[in-house]
């Protein structure tokens, strides 16, 4: 299945952790080369522990983007926080995001709080992200602050919008994996079904532009994608659920005459015809699923 690896080959999982828009998301993106996990401005943007793979001729590290960990307010917040601690309890190595123009706070303690537990058996990476939204003595404080919390295995500075130290983040968390053979085949990019990164697609979409407390509330499921009868191009029909939790968010994720998700609709078809390499026809509905971040029946419908 693979070809003769180099001595001294390393293969193993990396996880990112941090509080919501740490820019996790991004520097996953930016180390895989390809977009794997959909990006927001909007908080808790992550639901999924979405794995990249990075090929290199050295060493193949698979990334698991995290949710951010924070304090739930319903039941959708204890189990994505479910997800990061499972996550982290599995992996060889640990990166702790912390965002250079925003000082460290209670919220990072907290996580730094949790991570001691593992700190002893799994080497925790202290990661300042966003270096290009902040000055040099941003970044310098910073990389003190991290340097207080807890001891971590390294620390480094980067930025995945310009490239800023992303291939010594990569270096050094590959150099904390184990030696082995590659665990996927070579050009795979990432593990996660279709469906899945669809709708995570349309979900971001949909996330563009909406008032502050709506975010939380929008979730997206495929109902059906399926070859359109008599197209030798390989198009694809896609229909789709976009979930809310009460008749006003429906109005406004509709907007005016449908004219919101209709720009909704126009925009994450172009993501999904780059992702699959094919020509689609996408269909969404808007659904009031009430109170569903709450609902343990909802959720699981909903794949949480």
């Amino acid at each position: 299945m693979f070809p003769d690896v180099p001595e001294g080959y390393r293969s193993g999982f990396a996880c990112f952790v941090g509080r919501p828009n740490a820019g996790k998301s991004t520097l996953t993106n930016a180390l895989i080369g390809e977009k794997i996990a959909i990006t927001s401005s909007r908080p808790q943007t992550t639901r999924h522990a979405i794995r990249g793979i990075l090929h290199r001729a050295d060493a193949q590290l698979v990334i698991v983007d995290t949710p951010g960990l924070h304090k739930p307010r319903t039941l959708l917040g204890s189990r994505l926080n479910d997800i990061v601690r499972e996550t982290w309890a599995e992996v060889d190595v640990i990166g702790f995001c912390v965002p250079a123009d925003v000082p460290v706070g209670r919220g990072d303690e907290f996580i730094v709080g949790e991570l001691r537990s593992v700190a002893g058996r799994t080497p925790v990476v202290g990661i300042v992200t966003k270096t290009d939204l902040a000055r040099p003595e941003q970044i310098a404080e910073r990389l003190s602050e991290l340097a207080g919390l807890m001891p971590f295995a390294d620390i480094v500075p980067c930025s995945a919008v310009d490239g800023f130290q992303t291939d010594v983040l990569a270096n050094l968390l590959v150099g904390h994996l184990p030696e082995g053979p590659p665990l996927y085949p070579d050009g795979e990019l990432t593990d996660e079904p279709e469906e899945t990164l669809v709708a995570e697609l349309i979900r971001e979409a949909a996330l563009e532009g909406v008032r502050d407390e709506l975010p939380h509330s929008i979730a997206v499921t495929i109902d059906e994608m399926i070859p359109r009868e008599g197209r030798k191009d390989g198009m694809l029909d896609v229909h789709a659920t976009v979930h809310v939790e009460r008749d006003s968010q429906k109005g406004i994720v509709i907007g005016k005459g449908g004219a919101r998700l209709r720009q909704v609709g126009s925009d994450a078809r172009g993501q999904i015809e780059k992702l699959l390499g094919t020509k689609i026809y996408l269909d969404l509905h808007v659904k009031v699923s009430k109170d569903w971040q709450r609902d343990p029946r909802q959720l699981r419908k909903l794949g949480f």
